[in-house]
């Protein structure tokens, strides 16, 4: 027992040794949870309070049911069961079906959205995958509220849901949806649960020998509860108060899954003699990380009493958060492949490293950024940006497209137009993930157009399938790329939070409701604590190189960047971002403003007279050459060809003069910036060095 109990803290002890009885554990990130429900599990055991095979762990992923078993079988307890609640409910139905229903088992059912499908066509609603997918949603966020299909218009509307069709149309089609099923004798994920819970409330004797086979329970991730597995887990107990939960209401970010943290809230209320610990010692990150993550949360609004836990980091001094501010989104990546690089050199794993970004259309300049360096790297919880099917229906819209007449990006945004880009995004889901996804396309073809400006569709085509050759390097363990969302529930020694913008973290369908914009900085909050040491966080003023400067950084971080940093433009007590002061490049020749995206990067209006040093652009081009072969990349990698006509027009003799041309960035500058400087002033008569 002693053995069992040393290492703890005070706080983790006393949720261990806590006696037989309701025990709710409020755990912060990284303070030892896992650590604390499974040394309980093993202390009631040891204890002779309850037999290992009486007890019922319960989570919400496999790989954290599999991390309990492991943990528990190193404590030398034996025959608990730790599985997701599919998984628990999945048993105990197979095992009870015979005498609640009786007859043929009913097959689960391999994919739902092929049913939906059928339930769409019978009622003539769109049948398109990404519309399929957010009808699906709709249904499993209705089956996971406990809402009948009458039900789901006046919950959707009081819920302010973004749906993908009208509530009345949803209602038909989840009622067709169950029709559909029930006929073929199928169940889906949500019914395990919605069985169980009616095999235990309806039949005194299937409950009573459940109760007799389980008498502990543990649910890990409490704040994740939907209403379905509460009324499950309700089942369970029956009257019973033998109930282990953990949780942080600060990490609630599936809301709009149907997740809530009420119940771990609610927990003391409705328990009235539960033991309350609140574990707030984080191992994981360094004081540094955990005291941006406690500033980030400090400044939500409507926190439960209960939910105001404060980190306090027991791990070394570390070094402090960084913080970028870039004028595109390429100079953003270009940077962070270069710290990464550095991080590499200097020993950390590449797999203790992760890039974090919002939505998953953000990974295609990373990808390009740490390919173009020869990183290897895996994308997390996605696939990669060339893999998508939307891009891939996208290449081959693009190829297919025939005669085209007009600007590249022009002709580009009108051939996905047909497969569904349009002006505005939508609201969200798979339909505002395909739309970014196809926006990031032109984008590619803008930033294409500066650096070739005589291309057409067809040579842009070329130019898609060399970026989607470069970013697939052989799979080996790699540089983490994941959305925020991916990311709960890991850590890593090196964490980049990336594209940290207003429209896109908050995401803008959360403007204007609180309680999904105090989501979005919940999900910051997961993202900064899923560092151990080293944190980035960074935001682009522009999509494209050489783009308008129209963007703002999020609003969460607005108290969080030191004042006297370069990027800090308002005081720690601004609540509301101000507006970005647009910035108006001038054309150095005739000092005219300068709108398209080309003469920004030239520095010039196209029609004001080039004095570009031919005898020089040739040698940085024999440069670009060695180098990209040297690094086995792309020639435009190392430099666009727009790029190396700046060079060769505006002869920069130093450092800032080379960094204030548009798409030479931190990274580029360290890689390639004595180079260019040792060619241009030998081409001016500088000294080379």
């Amino acid at each position: 027992m002693d053995a069992l109990l040393e290492g703890l803290d005070p706080e983790q002890r006393a949720a261990v040794e806590a006696p037989r009885g309701p025990v709710c554990v409020l755990a912060g990130a990284g303070t030892g949870k896992t650590r604390t429900i499974t040394h309980r599990i093993a202390y009631l055991c040891q204890r002779g309070h309850v037999a290992p095979s009486q007890v019922l762990a319960v989570t919400f992923t496999k790989r954290a049911a599999g991390e309990m078993r492991t943990r528990l079988r190193s404590l030398d307890v034996h025959g608990a069961q730790a599985v997701t609640f599919h998984a628990a409910a999945s048993r105990q139905l197979r095992y009870f079906w015979p005498r609640v229903i009786g007859g043929p088992r009913w097959e689960l059912v391999d994919q739902k959205i092929r049913v939906v499908g059928r339930a769409a066509s019978r009622l003539g609603l769109p049948t398109e995958a990404d519309a399929l997918r957010d009808l699906t949603s709709e249904i499993e966020w209705a089956k996971a509220s406990l809402l009948t299909p009458e039900d789901y218009p006046a919950a959707a509307a009081r819920a302010a849901r973004d749906i993908p069709a009208p509530a009345e149309q949803i209602m038909k089609l989840y009622a067709t949806y169950e029709q559909l099923k029930n006929e073929a004798q199928l169940l889906d994920f949500d019914d395990l649960l919605l069985y169980t819970a009616g095999a235990l409330e309806d039949n005194a004797e299937v409950a009573q020998e459940f109760r007799d086979r389980y008498r502990c329970f543990v649910v890990d991730e409490y704040q994740d509860v939907t209403p379905l597995q509460q009324r499950v887990l309700d089942a369970w107990l029956g009257a019973r108060d033998d109930l282990t939960v953990v949780g942080d209401a600060n990490q609630t970010i599936y809301s709009f899954a149907g997740a809530s943290p009420q119940p771990l809230l609610n927990f003391a209320r409705r328990f009235p003699e539960a033991v309350v610990v609140r574990l707030e010692r984080d191992y994981r990150s360094t004081p540094q990380v955990v005291a941006l993550a406690n500033d980030v949360i400090k400044w939500a609004r409507g926190r439960p009493a209960g939910s105001r836990l404060n980190l306090v980091g027991q791990r070394p001094e570390g070094p402090p958060p960084r913080f970028h501010e870039f004028d595109d989104e390429p100079a953003e990546a270009d940077a962070v492949a270069g710290r990464v690089k550095t991080l590499l050199d200097e020993g950390v794993a590449a797999s203790e490293i992760a890039v974090l970004y919002r939505v998953n259309a953000q990974s295609e300049v990373y990808e390009q950024a740490l390919a173009s360096l020869g990183i290897p790297y895996l994308v997390r919880g996605g696939e990669r940006f060339f893999e998508r099917a939307e891009v891939r229906q996208a290449m081959i819209a693009l190829r297919t497209a025939g005669e085209t007449s007009g600007s590249l990006p022009e002709v580009v945004r009108a051939v996905l137009a047909r497969v569904g880009l349009t002006d505005e995004p939508p609201t969200g889901g798979s339909a505002r993930e395909r739309w970014e996804s196809l926006l990031a396309l032109v984008e590619l073809a803008e930033e294409f157009a500066v650096s070739a400006p005589e291309a057409d569709l067809p040579r842009f085509c070329v130019e898609l399938d060399v970026r989607a050759e470069a970013q697939h390097p052989p799979t080996v363990e790699g540089v983490t790329l994941a959305s925020l969302h991916a990311s709960k529930g890991l850590e890593w020694d090196a964490v980049f939070l990336v594209g940290l913008v207003e429209g896109t973290m908050p995401i803008q369908y959360a403007d204007g409701d609180e309680a999904k914009i105090e989501e979005e900085r919940r999900l910051l909050y997961v993202g900064v604590t899923r560092a151990r040491e080293h944190l980035w966080l960074s935001w682009a003023l522009s999509r494209a190189a050489g783009g308008r400067k129209y963007r703002r950084r999020s609003r969460f971080l607005y108290n969080l960047v030191p004042e006297n940093h370069p990027a800090a433009r308002v005081s720690a007590g601004a609540q509301r971002p101000p507006l970005m002061k647009k910035e108006k490049p001038t054309c150095r020749v005739c000092a005219a403003t300068l709108v398209e995206a080309q003469a920004v990067k030239l520095g010039r209006c196209r029609s004001c007279p080039s004095d570009v040093d031919e005898e020089l652009l040739e040698s940085l081009r024999q440069w670009r050459s060695a180098r990209a072969r040297e690094l086995k990349v792309p020639a435009y990698v190392v430099f666009t060809d727009a790029t190396l006509m700046a060079i060769a027009e505006q002869r920069p003799t130093d450092t800032a003069g080379l960094v204030a041309i548009s798409g030479i960035g931190a990274s580029k500058l360290d890689k390639f910036g004595d180079d260019v400087l040792g060619l241009v002033r030998a081409g001016v008569g500088y000294p080379a060095t």
